[in-house]
């Protein structure tokens, strides 16, 4: 009895937790990004400590009670695009799964949400997904020209900009696929580290992942990165606009993929010869800063999931 007065306590006041966070969420500007992205945390914690049946009465009950005092379609959102992946993680950790199990689990569970949840928008409006962010970016190259204009640059130059803009703005459309693949890898990967300091500050014992140094990623981006490329050839000399689309975004987060592997080596690197801290920082600021540079560290990236510099070259040195 005293355990389920407990339960219901705790469900009660975490349930609240996630209403203030929507709240947030809705009405406070910046603050309100970190609120959303943190919302699926209350649920995490109540799972681990309770089970499964609880996190879900608190998502339907939290679910109500934004619907009561903001909107209907916002809280079906909010709990379609967020709590899947928070539900996924809580039983990783509380079923005691590996950290890469827990993660993985958690990072396609968050994705399969957020396209349900763009699915529902656009089912309930016939709005495509993030076209009014679009819309928005594409009424401040007016400004943005101004700007320019009053600085003193020519017409010709503001053209060139202009051109930029647009271009820039085509290839983020084709990239929304991308975009919906990492905001479920940010939101899991806050979750994840958040949640895990929590629960080990209420005593549960919590796996880590490893150190970020040895961070390795599986060789099947490298294979998705040349497929792409080959994709993408031929979905623009024969017109196939679908492959080349999918072969855009592929290739981009194939690229994404080495450039984390890519930091992990240069990290390990910087530790096994003894960089400071300073050189470190300093180094890795410029090559992120420098386009061409990074280009060379996603390459470096790509290439360790298949050659493994690190146990190659320096491990045991």
């Amino acid at each position: 009895m005293a355990t389920r007065v407990t339960s219901m306590t705790e469900s009660g006041l975490l349930a609240a937790i996630t209403v203030v966070m929507a709240l947030i969420g809705v009405y406070v500007p910046l603050l309100g990004t970190v609120a959303i992205l943190m919302w699926p945390l209350p649920i995490l914690i109540l799972i681990v400590r309770h089970g499964l049946r609880w996190g879900v009465m608190a998502v339907v009950v939290s679910g109500l009670l934004t619907a009561a005092l903001v909107e209907p379609v916002v809280s079906l959102r909010l709990a379609l695009a967020f709590a899947p992946g928070g539900i996924a993680l809580g039983l990783g950790f509380r079923n005691e799964w590996s950290p890469v199990r827990t993660l993985v689990t958690g990072i396609v569970a968050s994705m399969a949400s957020k396209l349900a949840a763009l699915a529902l928008l656009f089912a309930i409006t016939g709005v495509e997904p993030f076209s009014m962010q679009f819309d928005m970016m594409e009424a401040s190259f007016d400004q943005t020209i101004e700007f320019y204009r009053g600085v003193g640059m020519s017409e010709d130059q503001l053209s060139e900009v202009r051109t930029n803009l647009t271009d820039n703005l085509s290839l983020m459309r084709l990239l929304i696929p991308l975009m919906v693949v990492l905001m479920g890898l940010m939101d899991t990967m806050v979750n994840y580290w958040i949640g895990g300091k929590v629960l080990r500050r209420l005593g549960h014992d919590v796996k880590t992942l490893p150190p970020f140094t040895e961070w390795r990623l599986p060789p099947v981006f490298v294979y998705v990165f040349a497929f792409s490329l080959i994709g993408a050839y031929w979905g623009t000399t024969r017109n196939i606009d679908l492959l080349y689309r999918a072969s855009l975004n592929l290739s981009m987060l194939a690229t994404f993929a080495g450039m984390i592997e890519g930091i992990s080596v240069y990290f390990y690197a910087s530790k096994h010869f003894r960089w400071s801290k300073f050189l470190t920082m300093f180094i890795i600021t410029f090559v992120m800063l420098n386009t061409f540079l990074v280009r060379i560290l996603c390459l470096v990236g790509l290439f360790d999931m298949v050659i493994d510099y690190r146990k190659r070259y320096w491990s045991g040195k």
